[in-house]
């Protein structure tokens, strides 16, 4: 019997899957890559990546055909250019993957209203963003002009208005849970989003918005708690991906080692989010 393939091995195989995602692989294909059985293949790489590889191989595609749409490609060339087979292979994933048809993707945001507002907050500068439905941006930076530019990025083709005073109450609403939960006053904080996220991702983002006030969970207990506990890396990655900080306390994750590990709004920010909190808690 052939044993399971390393964590060498398994990382090499992703490197090969994400430079050659475009192309028709099989599992056999890359379980003689690997060097062992197409089901040793499939036990090992959901061990130690989170989802099969079939399932990672889509990840990649519909990553790359997510860009070529954000980039103006046709849809159609989109599709057969990330390595989908047929366009309805991707219209059977949009729901999971993009939370709206490639075309309305394509459109980056077309037709969508959001209103924004920059702030300032004991952590830096912040925006909010929303739609009618809830929040859909909420990031940190230097500048407002810096936050404006992601926030037109994530959306190339939205209506970006700024909020007006008088705020209308429900962004109001908003507003104040915000500024009370980073002032200490609200530790839990329950406000609507209408952002976009994978399956992998929603689970992660659900788990975060469980872990108490003043607390911190490593990347493996997040993964442990999702039921996939060799995807540590996959929840960094879902972390990262984030579009809505604080909602979602993904600065409530560090490393194993106790070191902070990343946070894309800067390891000061995390630092003091985490100090604060915990000092309210005392």
């Amino acid at each position: 019997m052939r044993p399971p393939a390393s964590q060498d091995r398994i990382r090499s195989l992703c490197d090969y899957i994400d430079q050659h995602s475009d192309e028709p692989l099989t599992l056999r294909d890359l379980s003689a890559r690997a060097g062992v059985s197409p089901f040793h293949l499939q036990r090992s790489f959901k061990a130690a990546v989170g989802m099969s590889p079939r399932q990672y191989l889509q990840a990649r595609r519909m990553k790359a055909f997510k860009a070529k749409l954000k980039a103006g490609q046709d849809v159609t060339a989109a599709i057969y250019d990330a390595g989908f087979g047929s366009s309805s292979r991707v219209y059977e994933r949009t729901g999971e993957r993009l939370g709206m048809t490639p075309g309305e993707y394509r459109r980056a945001g077309r037709d969508l209203r959001i209103t924004y507002v920059s702030v300032p907050s004991p952590v830096g500068r912040m925006m909010i963003a929303a739609t009618d439905r809830g929040l859909c941006f909420l990031e940190f930076g230097e500048t407002e002009e810096e936050l404006f530019a992601a926030l037109r990025e994530e959306y190339a083709q939205a209506t970006l208005e700024p909020m007006r005073k008088p705020y209308p109450k429900p962004f109001r609403d908003w507003m104040d849970a915000l500024s009370e939960h980073l002032a200490g006053h609200r530790p839990r904080l329950d406000l609507p989003v209408d952002i976009q996220a994978t399956v992998f991702q929603a689970r992660v983002w659900r788990y975060l918005q469980s872990i108490p006030y003043g607390e911190v969970r490593t990347y493996h207990q997040v993964a442990e708690a999702i039921g996939q506990p060799t995807a540590s890396r996959a929840v960094g990655s879902a972390c990262a991906s984030n579009p809505v900080s604080i909602v979602i306390p993904c600065h409530r994750v560090i490393r194993g080692d106790g070191g902070l590990g990343g946070y894309r709004w800067g390891l000061g920010r995390k630092r003091a989010l985490i100090e604060r909190e915990r000092a309210d808690t005392l």
